[in-house]
């Protein structure tokens, strides 16, 4: 567990940015620290300023889990997933969470913050935060996540 391990990074644009709060707000609670990539405000934004610092974060080892939002989580969810070592899992449920981490080794969560509720959409965070990966046969399905194919 690196000393970072304990450290949130969290992300959205303009949809996401009342969810952003609120999730800061609760994480911090249970005792998470969070860094905030932006946005800062409701004023209308481009979620890839704020997703690819994060994004890049996570891709160099520097956190190990990050938590981003937009409207849908798919556009945050596609920044994400163009660095190599990151796997981003857009998550709607709390299933969807828990098996994106067991399976999947995911190390951002995408959240669709227009179709969750602030609750719902904490108890999918707290999953994706609490949830270890399972390795085993899942391994190298994981490892050719990032291969390279001509």
């Amino acid at each position: 567990m690196t000393n970072n391990s304990k450290i949130i990074p969290i992300g959205s644009d303009h949809a996401g940015y009342e969810l952003k709060e609120y999730l800061k707000q609760e994480l911090s609670k249970l005792g998470y620290n969070l860094k905030d990539y932006g946005t800062f405000s409701l004023d209308s934004c481009d979620y890839p300023d704020f997703i690819h610092p994060l994004a890049k974060d996570i891709n160099d080892g520097v956190y190990p889990l990050g938590i981003i939002m937009c409207g849908s989580g798919n556009g945050v969810q596609m920044t994400a997933n163009k660095y190599i070592n990151v796997r981003c899992a857009l998550c709607w449920e709390v299933e969807i969470a828990s098996l994106a981490r067991q399976h999947n080794d995911a190390n951002i969560c995408s959240l669709p913050a227009r179709f969750v509720s602030r609750e719902e959409g904490l108890k999918i965070v707290k999953t994706f935060l609490e949830t270890q990966y399972e390795g085993g046969r899942h391994q190298r399905r994981v490892e050719k996540i990032s291969q390279i194919l001509k």
